[in-house]
Formats: structure tokens, C-alpha cells, sequence
């Protein structure tokens, strides 16, 4: 099992992440990716790859704080990934609207740069979306017939209609726990209708 998204640089995980480790593999978690959401959760996970080996990471700007980082090129992510080579994907990036924490013009133009970031480099692109199922896909279709990628769809919880639409594309989709919850019905039944080879798995810990 390889959990494909998780926060290790955040409490309380950090502050104990030798135990939360040596747990993971007890229970045959043998990799773990850890998300970047910000440049000071990129530096710590830059430290924390370099000491567990079965630990990977990404570097990208969440929509949510895309506000201060308005002026970040694909150019400057692409600098940030070759620091380190177990640092293998893009992200996390895409669009919330639930929340608007950050204009939505600026969710989409960095959204944008991270895709080309992706491009350039050849890494998969990670991507956060909610509420802002129409722009997401119209975005990853648009950016995609400029140059394909690997993308992958984290803690899904869209409709039916839009995973399939992401699968057609060519998209991974990730279940996070809330696949399992009594009211998550519709998002099993979800689950159940995508190819196994397109479905990760991922635990968005500490959160989910």
C-alpha cells in the first residue's frame, strides 16, 4: 500500500513521525508522498525525505494560500522540484471555491503555471478540487491538449459524472476515508464504477 497524500510535515504527525512511520509499515503502508501546501511545508518536507527512505514528496502551492503567491512561475516550481530527486510530483494544486480563502483568478493562473510546471518536467500533477468541478475539468482538458500528463485527482468527493469525465481524459482518482463513511454512499457506489488501474488510495492525514 502506498499512501498517495499525506501531510507529514504537520502536527501532530511531525513532533512523532518516526512512530507514525514504523506504524505505517506494521500495517503495510510501505511509501508515503507527502504533500506540499506551502513554501515552509516544502522545506520541512525536503528535510524529512532526506532522512526516511520510504518517504517521497511533492512541491506545490494549495489554492487555498495561492493569494500569497501571486507571482509564482512554473519556471520557479521547476527550481523547487530539482532540489531533490525524491521529490516526484506536482502539487498540491487546482481550485476550491467552497471556501475562497483566494481570488478565484488567481486559483486559476497558478493552477496554470503548476500544470506547465508539470509539462516541462514530466512529473504527475496533484490536484485539489471542490466545488469547481466545471473549471477544473475544462482547465485540465484546455491545458492537456498542449501536452499530456499525469494527473491525479486527490480526496475525491465529486459527482459521478465528473470522475468519469476526469477518466476519460486520461486522470487517477484517489479515495481518502470519507469513501467509507455510512453517509458516503453515492461516493462508493462512485468508487465502484471506476477501473481499479486509475484508483489510488490515500489517507490526507492529519485530516482525514
Amino acid at each position: 500500500i502506498i499512501d498517495s497524500h499525506c501531510h507529514l510535515e504537520y502536527e501532530p504527525i511531525s513532533s512523532n513521525l518516526k512512530g507514525v512511520v514504523d506504524r505505517a509499515i506494521k500495517n503495510n503502508v510501505k511509501y508515503l508522498l507527502s504533500i506540499s501546501t506551502t513554501d515552509e511545508s516544502f522545506d520541512k518536507i525536503l528535510k524529512i525525505v532526506e532522512n526516511y527512505r520510504n518517504i517521497y514528496g511533492t512541491y506545490g502551492i494549495h489554492p487555498h494560500e495561492t493569494k500569497n503567491y501571486q507571482s509564482l512561475t512554473s519556471d520557479q516550481i521547476v527550481k523547487k522540484i530539482n532540489l531533490n530527486k525524491k521529490i516526484i510530483g506536482i502539487g498540491e494544486t487546482g481550485l476550491d471555491f467552497y471556501y475562497d480563502h483566494s481570488d478565484r483568478l488567481v486559483q486559476k493562473k497558478l493552477f496554470i503555471e503548476h500544470i506547465k510546471a508539470a509539462q516541462t518536467i514530466n512529473l504527475p500533477l496533484v490536484v485539489h478540487t471542490r466545488s469547481a468541478e466545471v473549471e477544473t475539468y475544462e482547465i485540465l482538458k484546455s491545458e492537456k491538449k498542449n501536452k499530456d500528463i499525469k494527473i491525479l485527482i486527490h480526496c475525491f468527493t465529486g459527482s459521478k459524472s465528473f470522475a468519469h469525465k476526469l477518466i476519460d481524459i486520461g486522470c487517477y482518482i484517489s479515495a481518502s476515508g470519507v469513501v467509507t463513511f455510512k453517509k458516503s454512499l453515492d461516493l462508493a457506489e462512485t468508487f465502484s464504477s471506476l477501473p481499479n488501474d486509475r484508483i489510488l488510495v490515500e489517507t490526507d492525514s492529519p485530516y482525514l
